[in-house]
């Protein structure tokens, strides 16, 4: 009876690991559907509510969503570079455009440097008066490559008369009005 007593304790125990084994693997199940409807939960629900379009709203969304990518072609073509100047802001393309762009631009358009003309020293007096008056901040290291691109591109163009016509070289010829009118 000894054994038999045994037996049925030893097969107990192993029930009993069995079934909290059982009970540790439902907890691991559970605790990994809660993690993933965590991490899924504005999918599923989108899944839930999803609408069903008529074929006159599919196409009136798909028309939408091509104006979309048309406007966003358009955008990248509008920041294209076409004959040396930038579409967008018109002014000449060189390596440090982008800061010019974001230094400049930021506060006043670029139609205001591209309508300018100044020396170095003129743009650089423009800057200080931007930073004492216009709350434009220091350039810091940035200072010297504003001020070669602005004196590089938008310095002061000689303008002035066209040049003097030679005369003697004008080879000159004697309009005969007579001759004009018998023609007609």
């Amino acid at each position: 009876m000894g054994r038999k007593k045994k037996d049925t304790i030893e097969y107990a125990e192993a029930d009993l690991f069995k079934t909290l084994l059982r009970l540790i693997y439902a907890v691991f199940v559970i605790i990994l559907l809660l993690f993933g409807y965590v991490a899924l939960k504005e999918d599923i629900h989108e899944f839930l509510d999803r609408k069903v379009y008529s074929e006159e709203e599919l196409i009136a969304l798909n028309k939408r969503a091509d104006a979309r990518r048309m406007a966003q072609l358009e955008e990248e073509k509008w920041d294209k570079v076409v004959d040396g100047v930038h579409i967008r802001t018109g002014l000449h393309d060189d390596k440090d455009l982008q800061l010019i762009i974001g230094t400049c631009t930021a506060c006043h358009s670029a139609k205001l440097i591209t309508q300018n003309r100044a020396t170095r020293e003129g743009w650089h007096s423009m800057i200080k008066w931007m930073q004492e008056t216009q709350g434009l901040g220091d350039l810091g290291t940035n200072e010297p490559i504003v001020l070669d691109y602005l004196a590089k591109y938008y310095a002061p163009k000689e303008t002035g008369r066209r040049k003097s016509l030679e005369i003697a070289e004008i080879e000159w010829y004697i309009l005969d009005l007579e001759e004009e009118s018998s023609l007609q």
